[in-house]
């Protein structure tokens, strides 16, 4: 994640770094100084270099850096020969609002065959004509296997729950590139733009499996007022395709939840807490007969293990603790949430309607 981003007598000092100390140093997009990860990092650090001033001098300079995680805060002074050129500090207000780096790319332009091609590609995308066949394919197959009704309704769910992705996309300033649906596989937002927080990640991930959880609401309210039971298999069926989604394993939105998490705590302590409440839902997932569901929360603790190890490597601005904590309860009201809904129409007696659960007890 970049750290600090200055702007020196009209050149740009940029620090990019991560959790475990790991820190490049970059002078005009220029890297002139690397500080690599360790276990003892104590998050302060010096970063010294040589620069040229406009009398063709050769100054030695130096940068001094502080980094907090919990709360964010970083503190920095920068010397050019022994003069203090730029002091100061800031938090996580100013990291979050950061755009990602990207690298300039110079390409030759030539004339080709697959030239052509690749732009005859992008017409078709900029007219929305992929969009349109992959559509049209999802309800070719889904209604070749089951039927027409069935298929509209499923594209319906999975058309909800990408608009969740996007709604959350748009609201963190992303430009999005619309929704795909590819058959058997289902849904996908796409954006043209990288996250550049921990934060953004679990909103985005949990808006889709949130507005799923909110059709399925409006499905049973449906279901109670008009008793029919295309609401209620809208409503169990679309449960449980969002609680798939919710699964703790990648690239599900559940699996980049438990990595922002874990990602961001920078503790023993706070991976032994998510490891209590692993176990506390695989415990419930065993009690309630919910087999398929605590052997996936099982796989997923693990992973989130081995995430933890490799925090190191992520350049994304972490959670807080708050962050932590509300990502976490956020994560399981709406997955408690959609299997209390399956859970209810088991309840019914009705074959169809309680086959959701019999996956889930499988």
């Amino acid at each position: 994640m970049e750290l600090l981003n200055l702007d020196c007598q009209g050149q740009s000092l940029r620090l990019e770094g991560s959790m475990a100390g790991w820190q490049l140093l970059f002078w005009n997009n220029t890297p002139i100084s690397r500080r690599d990860a360790g276990s003892d990092f104590d998050g302060i650090s010096e970063h010294q270099f040589e620069l040229q001033n406009k009398q063709g001098e050769t100054l030695q300079c130096r940068l001094e850096t502080e980094v907090l995680w919990d709360p964010v805060k970083v503190s920095y002074r920068f010397y050019m020969g022994e003069q203090l050129v730029a002091d100061g500090e800031h938090g996580r207000e100013l990291m979050e609002k950061q755009v990602p780096q990207a690298p300039i790319r110079q390409e030759k332009r030539s004339f080709s065959i697959i030239g052509l091609g690749a732009l005859g590609l992008k017409l078709l995308k900029s007219a929305k004509v992929i969009k349109v066949v992959m559509a049209g394919a999802s309800l070719a197959a889904y209604s070749w296997f089951f039927s027409i009704p069935f298929a509209l309704a499923l594209i319906f769910c999975l058309v909800v729950h990408e608009y969740g992705h996007i709604r959350a996309m748009k609201h963190f300033g992303l430009k999005t590139k619309g929704i795909y649906l590819i058959p058997f596989v289902g849904g996908l937002a796409l954006s043209d733009e990288r996250i550049n927080t921990r934060w953004q990640d679990v909103c985005i991930s949990l808006m889709g499996p949130f507005f799923g959880l909110g059709l399925s609401l409006l499905s049973l309210i449906a279901y109670w007022v008009t008793g029919s039971m295309f609401f209620a298999g809208l409503s169990a069926f679309n449960a449980l395709l969002n609680l798939f989604n919710l699964l703790p394993i990648l690239p599900l939105d559940g699996g980049h939840v438990l990595k922002s998490i874990a990602f961001s705590m920078n503790s023993l302590a706070g991976l032994l807490v998510c490891g209590a409440a692993a176990a506390g839902g695989i415990w419930l997932s065993y009690y309630f007969g919910l087999a398929l569901l605590g052997f996936l929360l099982i796989i997923g603790s693990v992973e989130v293990f081995f995430e933890w190890r490799g925090r190191h490597h992520s350049l994304l601005l972490p959670l807080d603790r708050y962050g932590q904590i509300v990502s976490a309860l956020w994560y399981s009201l709406t997955l408690g949430g959609l299997t209390a809904i399956i859970w209810y129409f088991h309840g019914m007696g009705d074959a169809l309607l309680g086959l959701p659960l019999k996956v889930l007890q499988s």
